[in-house]
Formats: C-alpha cells, structure tokens, sequence
C-alpha cells in the first residue's frame, strides 16, 4: 500500500479508537485476528468506509509509537503461516493484507481490511461487529444485523473508487470539471478547493484515511479526460458502430468514446448526427437541414443507455449500431420495471447517484418524463415506437427511420398503439380512431385499416374500450391496466 506512513500518521491523530480501527502494541493471538478481521470489514461497511485497519506498534490509549515485533510471516501448525490460516477459516469474501513500514525507526505491522460486501464475513462462520472498541458475535446485536444488512443491499459502484491515493492537485490532471459547472449554470471557483468543494459534495471525489484522495467510478464515468486511466471503468466506454446497409456485414465507421460521459456527451451526439441520413426543408421561407431521425428522442434513449446500465456486468458497455434503415442502442442490464408501464410508471435506476447528477446535468430528462417525451417525438413524425428488447442480460431500443404505414411490422404497430394509449390517457385523453390515424399520418378515407389494427391490440389484451355502451364509431379506447 502506497503512503502507509502518511495513513498510520493520520490514524494516530483521531481522538480515539473507532468501530474501523483498533491499535495494538504485542497482541498476536491469531483467533483474537480472524474475530477482529471480520468485524472490522463488517464495521466499515456499517458506517460505510472503504477500508478498516488494525495496527500494530501504536498504544490503544495514548496512540504513542511503541513498535512491535509482530511477525506476520510466524508459523502456525506446521509450517502454515498466520496469514494463509486466516483466509483458510475466513469467508471467502473476507479481502485484507498485511503491511510493514518503520516510522521513527520503529517497526509498525497494518492489516488494510476492505469493507465487506454482499454479505458479512464470518470467522469459523460466525459473523462479528464492533461495539465501541469490542469485537462482539453479531447475533447479540439484532438490530445492527440488521441494519448492516440494508447497507449492504445499498452498497453501489457509483462510490466506489476508480483511482486512489492521488494528491489533491493531482485530481485535475485526471477529470475536466468544465461541463460539471457549465451545465448547471454555476460560476466556477477561483481555486482549486473551491472546485474540490463541489467535487466532495457530490461523491466524484472521496477524502481518504490518510489525508490523500480518492475518484470514485462516478467522477471517472462522468468527467474522465482520459476513461482508460481508470481500469474499473475502462470498458465502460460508449461504442458507437456505422454499417453500410441493413445488415452487419461490413463496417463503415467505428468509433469509442476516450471521455466521461458527462465531458464527451455533446460531442458524440453531434458526431452521431453527422452519421445520420438527413433531409432538406423548407419551413417559413427558410431551408435547412434535419435528420431522419428525432435526435430529442436519440438523445434521451443515449442517455438512458448509459443511466440505466448493470455496471456488475463484466465486460460489456453500451453499443450504438447505425444501420440503414434504424438505430440499435444496447446497454447490458435489464429494466427493473415492466416495459409495458414504462410511461406511466417513474423509472427506477440501479445506479441512483449518476442519474440524478446527469438529470442535474441536464443530459437527461427530468425522472418519470424521459419515455413520455421519446414517444411523443417519435409521433410527431410518425415513425414506429422505439421497440425494446430484451435479451440475456442486455436491453436494446431500436429506433427506426422513415418507414411507410404499409412497411412497419404488425408487432411494431401494436406496439405504437400501446404506447399511444399510455400518452393519451396520461393526457386524460382516450385513444381513437381519429387520434390514432394522426399518429401515423394515415387519411380519413383509411379509417378502416386503423379500425382493423385497434380491433387487434383490443384482441392482444394491450387496450380495451372505455365505455362499451358507446356506439361503434365513437368508441374510445384507454390501456388494458386503466
């Protein structure tokens, strides 16, 4: 462990010794260790620090430099070390090493233990928790079993860190805080701790044990100027792929984004549209030029591939796919909501903390709203809703381009009128015939082809009548859950 003379140092400064730290000068019993490893590891997720620590060379009371001469390489039975007995009855989430260093030429032994996660680490399998500066069975205390337990369900990737041990100038050499204060609307700090101010409040930063800091995964996934400085996150990079027809058989354009998603958003989606198949039009006298493509849509789609990613899934990051004729936007991880009330229902997000600082952002849409509105753009140029598969351990959202009534498939139809139910009754409004034909740009001679296609979502149990007392041709129509 790197600066392990400036962390024993900081750690002899506290008041006293915490439920994450214990001090020790020549106490070697290794059974006494393995009890302490566990509820140490059990005690820092309990209050929700990285890391505990038990030292050795440190009085418990006074905190003076004494040295040991402990020697964590003694044998036990045998010829087995300490250490390798230790991991042997501990739980095999237990993670710890030990550490030697020599302060005012005197010996000092650190066991770094890491907070446990998905579950306590037991000893013999038994699980203990520091009460004060006891180690104690964790049964006898209900209710911080308890209450450690919902912390571990808790525990998300967004905190943890990305890069440690790192001085405080050295924070900016590695995250470009620009877009974090221009996208709110906030003057930038004249110094640099009036920026780290910020960056502590919001959990881009964490302050370490030792005085020096860590970046979390969020502040490397959002303001990274370089992603692959930060392995935990590395492969978390955006890929976006062009093909040259509908098919993937060869490729025209590959690209991976080298940025925080916060630092690089404005720039991939402009490189994205640059890709698009566009059009020129002519409205109130003036000539420009659109894609083929909602971009209010795209954008929102790209920003919840990146929210709502699983990042506990090894390997695999968000995949945008242009093809001729639509977009594939894949993100690993399923919804945690039923795709049918994707509308109606807030969204929920694995990864609390980076949605709500890409809604502050503003690269998103306020929560609850984001599908309402990728809807409704796809309605205003009457393309197909974006269809949502699901797959493995993977959501992707296919966007299509300009596709004639006639060319949309039967499932995407449906699915349209589904989605436009949902929006219409959100509205306090009902789905008709006459709505649904403004939805896809259909005339009124071809109302019979629309009263075809409502007969047939009403038969899939995705809408119903409103009143069945109504006559035929003013029947409305709401989704099957209203």
């Amino acid at each position: 462990m790197e600066n392990l003379d400036l962390l024993v140092k900081q750690l002899i400064t506290l008041p006293n010794e915490t439920d994450w730290l214990e001090f020790k000068c020549n106490n070697f019993d290794p059974d006494m260790i393995g009890k302490d490893i566990s509820a140490l590891a059990n005690s820092a997720s309990y209050r929700g620090k990285d890391q505990a620590y038990m030292i050795w060379g440190i009085d418990d009371i006074s905190h003076e430099i004494k040295g040991t001469n402990y020697n964590r390489f003694s044998k036990l039975k045998g010829s087995q070390e300490i250490e390798s007995w230790l991991r042997n009855l501990l739980s095999k989430n237990a993670d710890f090493e030990f550490e030697d260093t020599e302060i005012e030429g005197k010996k000092i032994v650190v066991l770094v233990i890491k907070r446990t996660t998905g579950q306590p680490v037991t000893f013999r399998k038994d699980a203990y928790i520091r009460i004060g500066s006891y180690t104690k069975p964790i049964r006898d205390y209900p209710t911080q079993e308890a209450q450690l337990w919902d912390k571990l369900r808790l525990t998300n990737f967004e905190t943890q860190a990305a890069k440690s041990e790192i001085k405080k100038g050295d924070i900016f050499s590695f995250l470009d805080f620009s877009e974090y204060f221009e996208l709110q609307n906030i003057t930038v700090p004249s110094n640099q701790d009036g920026i780290l101010h910020y960056a502590l409040e919001d959990k881009i930063v964490v302050k370490q044990d030792n005085g020096l800091y860590s970046i979390t995964n969020l502040g490397a996934l959002l303001f990274a100027k370089r992603i692959e400085d930060f392995p935990s996150v590395s492969r978390k990079s955006i890929r976006l792929i062009q093909y040259e027809d509908d098919t993937k058989l060869r490729i025209l354009k590959e690209y991976s984004g080298h940025k925080g998603y916060a630092v690089g958003f404005e720039g991939l989606m402009q490189y994205l549209e640059a890709l698009l198949p566009s059009e020129e039009v002519i409205t109130e006298s003036i000539r420009k030029t659109v894609t083929k493509y909602p971009m209010v849509a795209l954008r929102e789609i790209m920003a919840n591939a990146l929210i709502h990613q699983d990042f506990t899934i090894p390997g695999s990051a968000p995949l945008v796919e242009i093809f001729g004729n639509r977009i594939e936007i894949t993100n690993p991880g399923t919804p945690l909501i039923d795709i049918k009330r994707i509308i109606d229902n807030p969204p929920k997000s694995r990864n609390e903390i980076l949605s709500s600082l890409m809604r502050r952002l503003k690269l998103c849409e306020e929560l609850g709203s984001g599908w309402d509105r990728i809807t409704i753009e796809c309605e205003l140029k009457h393309l197909p809703a974006p269809k949502i598969v699901l797959y493995e351990e993977n959501t992707r959202v296919i966007l299509y381009s300009n596709l004639s009534f006639n060319n949309i498939p039967i499932e995407d139809k449906l699915w349209s009128v589904y989605l436009h139910a949902c929006l219409q009754y959100l509205k306090g409004e009902h789905l008709t015939n006459q709505s649904l034909r403004e939805r896809f740009g259909i005339e009124e001679k071809n109302k019979a082809i629309i009263s075809r296609l409502i007969a047939d979502a009403v038969s899939k149990n995705l809408i119903k009548v409103f009143d069945e007392t109504t006559a035929p041709r003013y029947k409305s129509y709401v989704p099957i859950w209203a």
